[in-house]
């Protein structure tokens, strides 16, 4: 029996959807049920019936599936896959800024661990960032764990006073302004696509600046035909598979060689043996659910 052949003969007796983010192999977005980013599959975890959720990504991604539906069953191929930005915030700092700042919202990146969102009073993701920081009635934001993307929040919303967090993506920030430069030299026509956990001086450069599914909309729509992509290159499965007769180029970025942990050999062993299950305590899954619902509410 094939691997393809396992996973689809244990997803049917486990009763399993599986999700995939963008930045994994292709061969396994190939097979998942939904790929997208963040946000888009933090919507759908929660709106689909099956009784069990593969999710083919980082453990953060794996936790908010299991805080938002705490009566299905989470298992991640992996339990190794973790993103290092997700642990780049200090709790004292936390409490810190509390005492400080009265009027204080804890605006939490969901690229983050369950712990830091308990200690958090919204969650938001690089597509619904904006939209949640303004529609906050608070005047001071500190923002957590990406400084790259409190940044530039914080250009989009000068009426906000924010106190940001040294927290950083190894990848976007692996992304350098002189290799941008360097590849729309030899591609002069091509359009500067920048995600928004790169640094302020990549941003600068941009023709567009969102999310990944942002910019694989703006990819899709655009009547340029060679894009240069500042982001993880994962995305270059969805890309050409939505646009093959247009060109993508990469800057010489990093991967995230924890998303490529994830294989279909990997896939297939954790919906056979149920062994990679996410396991949270009750008081956890509390208190982390409520920023994660206030995003969706506002998001």
């Amino acid at each position: 029996m094939s691997t393809l052949d396992k996973i689809n003969q244990w997803k049917k007796e486990r009763d399993a959807v599986i999700l995939a983010h963008y930045y994994v192999d292709d061969e396994v977005q190939a097979i998942a049920d939904y790929v997208g980013d963040s946000f888009y599959l933090s919507k759908i975890a929660t709106m689909v019936k099956a009784k069990t959720i593969l999710f083919c990504g980082v453990s953060f991604m794996g936790e908010s599936a299991k805080i938002l539906n705490p009566d299905k069953t989470v298992v991640m191929p992996d339990m190794g896959a973790d993103c290092p930005m997700a642990h780049m915030a200090d709790i004292d700092k936390i409490n810190q800024a509390r005492e400080e700042y009265e009027d204080l919202a804890v605006v939490c990146y969901i690229n983050s661990t369950a712990q830091l969102k308990t200690y958090s009073d919204v969650c938001v993701t690089s597509s619904n960032a904006l939209k949640i920081v303004k529609a906050l009635p608070n005047q001071h934001i500190y923002f957590i764990p990406d400084e790259n993307l409190g940044r530039y929040i914080a250009s989009q919303a000068p009426e906000k006073h924010f106190i940001f967090n040294d927290g950083y993506c190894h990848v976007h920030t692996s992304i350098t302004a002189k290799n941008v430069q360097i590849v729309k030299d030899i591609h002069p026509r091509a359009e500067i696509l920048v995600h928004p956990e790169c640094t302020m001086d990549v941003i600068a450069m941009a023709d567009y600046v969102g999310s990944t599914s942002g910019i694989i909309t703006y990819a899709a729509e655009s009547k340029c035909k060679e894009f240069i992509v500042c982001t993880e290159m994962g995305v270059r499965y969805e890309l050409e598979l939505k646009k093959p007769k247009k060109r993508f180029y990469d800057v010489g970025q990093k991967k995230c060689s924890d998303m490529k942990r994830i294989t279909l050999d990997n896939v297939a062993d954790a919906l056979e043996q149920m062994s990679n299950v996410v396991e949270l305590e009750e008081e956890l899954l509390e208190k982390a659910r409520k920023p994660l619902e206030r995003m969706l509410e506002l998001g």
